[in-house]
């Protein structure tokens, strides 16, 4: 066999195909003649513009290539930077072209926030206090990895109910690392890996809706709900309709991981003994360790009072968690070559999801698609409105952050909601429990993207399962709103005359 006809043996088609489709439905969606305006119930316009096409276009290119890994993810991210500033697609406050716009999201507070988490990962790698919380929890979960499963899933969700799921996910992710090489596997891929990280991802985004302390997304829901409903809600009503999906979803995850992903071995022999011995071989806990602890408990701490105490809400928890950062190193905790092992393609990847979410709202493109989507059932079965508003954040969640698509969505079917009788509190719950389970896209949210570094999958093996982790989700879903929230005491539809 010639060298010519081997190297066309071996050329990937598929990758090429998946990366011709990229821009050949961004080619599609622009350079199409105008689309319809949306139209809301109460007869308002909605006109997608040029640069809404535009901004779509790039959003469906993105996606492909993000989903497929044509390149490295946060390349694809770098081209939503590119796209949008060659196309004129963002403007300034002043509504000037401004090709500032579309690559200041890349150093936005939210992705230095990930940054900040991504750190606090380090730290507990370097200074030991991975390996040690991996093997106290062990001692006690035992050697079935069944067992491992559901004790890092109730770890993670727990975590969740009083720091936001990133910080969560970037202190379960080395702590995961430690378990997996007790596997005895080495760096192979296994159906226990993927089963960890792919796990630790889902569950942190399910606790992460109970409690307003797991997640941004629901205090700017709460916002949208109070201007528009003229109600609130509480911190421990939020909690009490959340803390049964969130758990539920949490030991369904469980049951869900264990039958696609059953471990090859359905015990670790000798892991106990094994765990023992390196335990007793790390000695007593080190000064950096508690060094280390006692900052980022420091900031849990600040971060998770901010909920209660309005004065220190003036303080950005970016910036707060920043802190942790310019601490390690100024305490040498960490170094330089610590700072160049940051996985800069995780947090590119952040940078441009929050890049394409902004260029989706201010091209107004998101409100058009919102609208026309919600449109479509207005004349719908409370039920089916319900579900259908449900889906749309669940998609929506999945390309963008989860605060833009709640912003996207929320404030639209509020509206709607009171024409077909349906009260706006199932809305709003509805709506944040999909948000917090982006179970398709890395860019969904920080820990599926943390999860990522660890190579035990694909962004493609991710969406693959995660349109079943999602229909399950769906599924539960409507038990809630049709079952168990109504006989919780919530709202669903409105009476008669109201």
């Amino acid at each position: 066999m010639t060298a010519a006809a081997i190297d066309q043996k071996s050329f990937n088609w598929k990758r090429l195909f998946f990366l011709l489709l990229g821009p050949a439905l961004f080619s599609l969606v622009y350079f199409c003649p105008p689309w319809p305006d949306a139209i809301d119930p109460d007869g308002a316009h909605f006109v997608l513009s040029s640069e809404g096409k535009g901004a779509l276009g790039v959003f469906l290119w993105a996606g492909t290539w993000w989903v497929f890994e044509v390149v490295p993810i946060g390349i694809t991210s770098l081209l939503i930077g590119v796209l949008q500033t060659l196309l004129h697609l963002r403007t300034n406050a002043e509504g000037v072209w401004d090709p500032k716009a579309a690559f200041k999201d890349f150093m936005d507070p939210s992705v230095l926030f990930i940054f900040g988490s991504i750190v606090i990962g380090l730290v507990f790698t370097k200074t030991g206090l991975t390996k040690r919380l991996a093997y106290k929890m062990l001692k006690v979960v035992g050697e079935r990895t069944s067992m491992i499963y559901l004790g890092v899933f109730i770890v993670t969700a727990f975590l969740t109910h009083f720091m936001a799921h990133t910080a969560v996910a970037a202190t379960i992710y080395p702590l995961l690392l430690a378990i997996y090489a007790l596997y005895g596997e080495g760096n192979k891929v296994t159906k226990f890996g993927k089963g960890l990280f792919i796990g630790m991802a889902y569950v942190a985004g399910a606790g992460s809706i109970i409690t307003l302390l797991g997640a941004a997304r629901g205090m700017v829901a709460l916002g949208f709900y109070r201007e528009l409903m003229n109600m609130d809600i509480s911190f421990f009503q939020f909690a009490y309709y959340n803390f049964p999906i969130g758990w539920g979803m949490v030991f369904l995850l469980w049951g869900f991981f264990m039958i696609f992903f059953k471990p090859e071995k359905k015990v670790i022999p000798g892991l106990r003994e094994k765990v023992a011995k390196l335990d007793k071989d790390m000695g007593p806990i080190t000064r950096n360790e508690i060094v280390a602890s006692c900052v980022i408990l420091g900031v849990i701490v600040f971060m998770s009072l901010q909920s209660f105490i309005p004065e220190l809400k003036a303080f950005h928890k970016s910036a707060v968690l920043l802190v942790t950062t310019v601490t390690f190193f100024a305490l040498k905790i960490l170094d330089i070559d610590d700072l160049e092992a940051v996985s800069w393609n995780i947090i590119l990847l952040f940078a441009g999801a929050m890049s394409i979410g902004f260029c989706l709202w201010e091209t107004g493109a998101a409100k058009w698609l919102a609208v026309n989507w919600l449109a479509m059932f207005s004349e719908a079965n409370w039920f089916v409105f319900i579900m259908s508003i449900a889906f749309f954040v669940l998609i929506m969640t999945n390309f963008i952050m989860n605060v833009a698509a709640i912003a996207i969505s929320l404030p639209v079917a509020l509206v709607i909601a009171p024409y077909l009788g349906v009260a706006g509190e199932v809305v709003l719950f509805a709506s944040l429990a999909c948000a917090g389970m982006p179970f398709l896209l890395l860019v969904g949210a920080a820990p599926n993207a943390i999860a990522y570094d660890s190579g035990q999958f694909t962004s493609g093996e991710f969406f693959k399962w995660g349109i079943l982790a999602s229909i399950l989700l769906m599924l539960v879903l409507a038990l809630f709103v049709a079952v168990i929230w109504p006989l919780m005491g919530m709202a669903v539809t409105l009476p008669a005359g109201g």
